[in-house]
């Protein structure tokens, strides 16, 4: 049995340093290659390298033999592999090469030879005990970290160091480490040019970044092994393709899981949920779903429903659908443990609960009392689990919400399970000391297949608050139990941002934050930056004030409203991004540094709530009480303000722009063409007006923009539609090219309304598919021409004559 029996707390708490007494690997004896992969002998460790493909190479330390391994992250992907060639103490492909100097360190090398990644004079090693390893590499000054999912303080790690273990923080501050999930990835910049490192330990593990020394950073974990992979760009969006093609990418979403959600702890009872739907649609401030807090269950017992609370749930669901809204419901993992409850007897009867060590049911207290809680590790527990949920979905209910799944246990060791409790992963026990990690990620994939399974003609949503590496595939998450403070809402965007990076790209903060209540202009704000970031969910705790959009009454309504009808009338260029994410892995709303490595001054402190919204849109959100007058810092390119027209050539340096309440800066770049639609109430709503594509002459740059039905799989069968749109100049003239690329979708194109912005002065002329027509008009005060086209079932040209 897999245990870390002994000196549990202690283990958990240490942070190995200095101080520790470490076992180093030792000098090299030999190097062996049969093939894949290469072996090292130390010695008083091995080491093998298997490279995956050409830019990726797992690193393998353990003290004994190295036995096979499976991973909880990876993803069911078939890697081509490479063959390396070894002459001597180096070892050559056509991307990453390893050499071994004569001390025994490794140093990770580019085709070009270039090294990136180089051991220091420690390498690796094991903790006396043999409970922990560690690895050190060299830390160049200019080296900056980033990643490493949801933490929260600056946007650059360097100077800091982290603990992975899922812990339920409520309350947490900026500094507060370790927080809900535990992503051990990182990608690390310098010069431009960008490589990761993923370490794969489901156990408790630490990354340094300078904080211990200036020079060097570390990273290790609560094991007798080190398992890590060294991923190479050059280019930090290359690094994260690899990445997630490893651990997975998010699935595309049903397509009202990007429209405004409304939550609280706790909507109760019908009437009021009735109530707060009603609002919304009086108000005009769209909305598409509304969340149940587990006050709607009897009890807390999972899969019930309070019937004093609510007497005819399906008929709730049936209303509200009807009238345009989802509904997403909380389940935990904690399992009343009484008997006659079904959950629990079904539980019990097919040995789904973990255990402690003397194979009793293990039980701690959450919401309902004392609970079991499932064994998430166990396939057939998986299978019962997701069939569960067929009640609630024969209800209508469209959406899960897992929370408490770090495991949270109110009277446990640190606020979980005591580190004994047993596991089964495939047939074999093992302890919570490993499989905590992956407790809340098993959780979600049973839930997410459960659902497939049973609605095989809708994409499943569901969120959950803990996860580990390559969660990604099964849920959305959140940045957890916030607080309705300035410095919340300024962590918001670092902490999607970097959780972005890590993989889990449909995130987002609760907007005006869970504890406390916001000031008005405090939640403008915060709904500003909410309906730019992937997940746009308001959500606060019980016995605080009320946090709908329309509580502080006027200008703030009017503000809210404005701010969730900009994110509606992007859903055209978001919906988009959520596909390109899907297919490659490059985050939805990113740090600058994705897309201008070379930027260094986009880490500054004061641009740290800065991001890039997919590659055309830069967002500088308002982060600091009282402020009509703001401090950006666009990347090094042309843009245009997104309200105003006005150009802006920006060489990286700091600028101050109008921000009254109302306003977010946003500014458009250079040669982007930006899909838009009219405001709608929710996403079933067909909208009122055109496409309007919004043009920014410059360097070519395609948007792929994509359509489809917005649920269901008929796009993996090419009912979908994929349009390239640019926008460029041709001497003084400015094009946009509308070209239809792939899919099959039928659905009747819409009219186009194209916009062509940057335009001082009154055009010459404006020709459509080469024929000039008459009824453009020019908007002199924005700088913009307008020009209605065809559908895009067709490809066409719009030429604006002396544009420029």
């Amino acid at each position: 049995m897999r245990r870390i029996a002994a000196l549990l707390l202690t283990i958990l708490t240490a942070a190995p340093g200095a101080a520790a007494q470490w076992v180093h690997r030792g000098a090299l004896e030999s190097i062996e290659q049969r093939g894949q992969p290469v072996r090292l002998g130390y010695e008083r460790a091995a080491v093998e390298l298997h490279w995956l493909e050409s830019g990726i190479v797992r690193v393998r330390v353990e003290a004994g033999p190295i036995e096979p391994l499976e991973s909880f992250a990876r993803a069911p992907t078939t890697w081509p592999g490479v063959q390396p060639t070894v002459d001597g103490l180096s070892i050559r492909t056509d991307g990453i090469g390893v050499d071994v100097r004569d001390d025994g360190r490794l140093v990770f090398r580019r085709a070009g030879g270039e090294p990136f990644l180089v051991e220091d004079a420690r390498s690796t090693a094991r903790r006396a005990d043999g409970r922990v390893s560690k690895a050190w590499f060299r830390m160049p000054a200019d080296e900056q970290f980033f990643g490493l999912g949801e933490k929260s303080g600056p946007v650059d790690r360097r100077g800091s160091a982290f603990a992975m273990w899922n812990t339920d923080a409520y309350y947490y501050g900026s500094g507060t480490d370790p927080l809900y999930q535990s992503i051990p990835f990182f990608v690390a910049i310098r010069g431009g040019r960008a490589y990761g490192v993923f370490l794969d330990a489901p156990e408790r593990s630490f990354f340094d970044f300078g904080r211990t020394e200036r020079d060097a950073f570390s990273f290790g974990a609560h094991s007798s092994r080190l398992d890590y992979y060294v991923i190479d760009g050059p280019t930090p969006k290359d690094v994260i393709r690899r990445y997630t093609a490893l651990t997975g990418r998010i699935a595309l979403p049903p397509k009202w899981a990007l429209g405004y959600q409304q939550c609280r702890y706790s909507y109760y009872p019908d009437r009021r949920v009735r109530e707060i739907a009603k609002r919304f649609r009086d108000e005009k401030i769209p909305c598409d779903v509304i969340w149940l807090d587990i006050d709607y269950m009897d009890g807390f017992r999972c899969f019930t429903w309070d019937k004093g609370k609510f007497p005819n749930p399906k008929g709730l669901i049936a209303s509200l659908r009807a009238d345009g809204f989802a509904t997403v419901v909380m389940i935990d993992p904690g399992i009343k443990a009484e008997e006659g409850y079904f959950v629990y007897d079904q539980g019990v009867a097919g040995d789904h609960f973990v255990k402690k060590p003397d194979g009793s049911i293990y039980t701690g207290r959450v919401w309902p009392g004392q609970c079991a809680f499932p064994d998430f590790h166990r396939a057939e527990t998986r299978e019962w689990w997701g069939g569960l949920y067929a009640d609630l979905l024969d209800l209508g209910v469209a959406g899960v919400w897992n929370d408490m799944n770090e495991p949270s246990v109110f009277d446990g060791p640190e606020g979980t399970m005591p580190l004994d409790v047993v596991h089964r992963v495939r047939g074999e026990p093992v302890d919570h000391a490993y499989a905590h990690n992956t407790y809340g990620m098993q959780m979600v994939r049973a839930t997410h297949d459960g659902i497939a399974r049973l609605r095989p003609d809708k994409r499943p949503f569901v969120l959950t608050r803990a996860a580990y590496a390559g969660s990604q595939r099964w849920a959305a998450g959140w940045t957890g139990d916030n607080r309705s403070y300035w410095e919340h809402l300024e962590q918001s965007v670092p902490m999607v941002v970097n959780w972005s990076i890590s993989g889990h790209a449909f995130t987002g903060p609760d907007v005006g934050g869970f504890t406390g209540s916001p000031s008005p202009e405090l939640l403008v704000r915060w709904t500003q930056v909410g309906a730019l970031l992937p997940l746009f969910r308001n959500h606060t705790s019980k016995n605080t004030r009320d946090q709908e959009p329309w509580v502080h009454g006027e200008p703030y309504t009017s503000a809210n409203r404005k701010a969730i009808e900009l994110r509606y009338r992007l859903l055209p260029y978001l919906y988009s991004l959520f596909r390109e994410c899907a297919e490659t892995g490059v985050p939805i709303a990113r740090l600058p540094l994705l897309d201008y490595p070379e930027w260094t001054g986009s880490t500054k402190p004061w641009y740290q709530s800065q991001f890039l919204l997919g590659d055309a849109l830069f967002v500088s959100p308002v982060t600091r009480i009282g402020e009509t007058r703001w401090p950006v810092s666009p990347p090094p390119d042309t843009w245009y303000d997104f309200d105003t027209g006005a150009r802006c050539v920006s060489t990286g340096g700091r600028l101050t722009v109008d921000a009254p309440l109302d306003r977010i800066p946003i500014f458009a770049r250079a040669g982007s063409v930006i899909p838009m639609q009219s405001v709608v109430q929710h996403v079933g709503e067909a909208p009122d007006g055109p496409l309007v594509l919004r043009c920014y002459p410059g360097p070519k740059r395609a948007f792929p923009f994509y359509e489809d039905d917005g649920d269901g799989y008929a796009y993996r069968d090419g009912a979908y539609r994929l349009t390239a749109l640019t926008a460029t100049f041709d001497g003084d003239d400015a094009v946009v090219r509308v070209e239809s690329i792939d899919g099959t979708w039928g659905a009747r194109p819409g009219p186009v309304r194209v916009e062509v912005w940057g335009v001082d002065d009154r055009p010459k002329g404006v020709t459509v598919r080469g024929t000039p027509v008459r009824d453009w008009r020019y908007d002199d005060a924005r700088g913009c021409v307008i020009v209605d086209a065809d559908g895009l079932d067709t490809s066409f040209e719009v030429r604006v004559s002396g544009a420029r």
